[in-house]
């Protein structure tokens, strides 16, 4: 599931509905009017030392350090010149709960989980499963700042902005014929919170485990919870015989930037039967 802490930060203004920055605000400085004080990254995603997302430092501020200024920058693929309501709606979700740092397969891939979680479920368009489903993609019902930013930026901001070119870019690839999954067939995803709330986050309550350790972005433990699931009666009564037993409910599947995908584990979802998506 998505992160469930809540879209404010400590750059936000206290308007609601106003930008991320005050648009006369000089670097270092909040511009008139009411604000909270300037500062790092820190809250929804991770506490990083990161500049504002729309501040002049923020363009040399890279969560992989491997890549370079240019690679980070606004790609060189064609501008982008239609974007229907559901593409939009994809990119917006995307864009407004991934990190930050803008990163275009962390983007990409949180479009392959909702777009495979939306067709799982059933709903016609993923735009109709975004608008329907407030308990999932919570960046759209939540107040999320970059959400609404990109819900009502024009083509030309789009083309402008490197992080929402990406953003529309990873919502296309999700819905096309045949989508390159970057989440490598996840259904779920968590930022930093389940870092900060280890001890009570749902899904370590349930079992947790890295498939590989550049998954393990937030340097969290594995954790087991066991559990047996048995063979039911003609009354729906569990008898003594085994269906099946596990040793954890979730397993990596890949992260990027600020964001970690899940699956269940195979031997939970033979066990229990229960639905990949749910």
């Amino acid at each position: 599931m998505p992160s469930d802490s809540p879209s404010w930060t400590p750059w936000s203004p206290w308007d609601p509905l106003a930008p991320l920055a005050h648009p006369n605000a000089p670097a270092g400085g909040t511009g008139p009017g009411f604000c909270t004080l300037p500062g790092p990254v820190v809250g929804d995603h991770m506490c990083l030392n990161l500049p504002h997302p729309d501040s002049p430092a923020a363009i040399y501020t890279w969560l992989d350090p491997a890549r370079t200024a240019e690679e980070h920058a606004a790609p060189n693929d064609p501008p982008v010149k239609d974007l229907n309501d559901n593409a939009r709606r994809l990119a917006a979700v995307a864009y407004g709960e991934s990190s930050v740092a803008n990163i275009y397969e962390e983007m990409a891939a949180i479009a392959n989980v909702l777009v495979r979680q939306q067709k799982a479920r059933g709903y016609g368009t993923v735009s109709t499963f975004i608008e329907t489903n407030k308990t999932y993609a919570f960046a759209a019902h939540d107040g999320n700042q970059r959400y609404a930013r990109l819900m009502r930026a024009t083509l030309k901001q789009i083309n402008a902005d490197a992080g929402m070119k990406l953003a529309v870019k990873g919502a296309v690839n999700a819905l096309s014929d045949n989508p390159q999954d970057y989440s490598n067939g996840a259904y779920f995803w968590d930022g930093a919170d389940i870092r900060s709330n280890y001890a009570k986050h749902a899904k370590v309550r349930r079992g947790v485990r890295m498939t590989d350790p550049k998954h393990n972005i937030y340097g969290i433990k594995d954790k087991d919870v066991p559990g047996e699931e048995f063979w039911r009666d003609k009354d729906g009564k569990p008898t003594k015989k085994s269906r099946g037993k596990w040793d954890y409910c979730y397993e990596s599947t890949a992260a990027w930037g600020g964001t970690i995908f899940w699956k269940y584990n195979d031997a939970y979802l033979k066990a229990t039967a229960n639905k990949a998506h749910d």
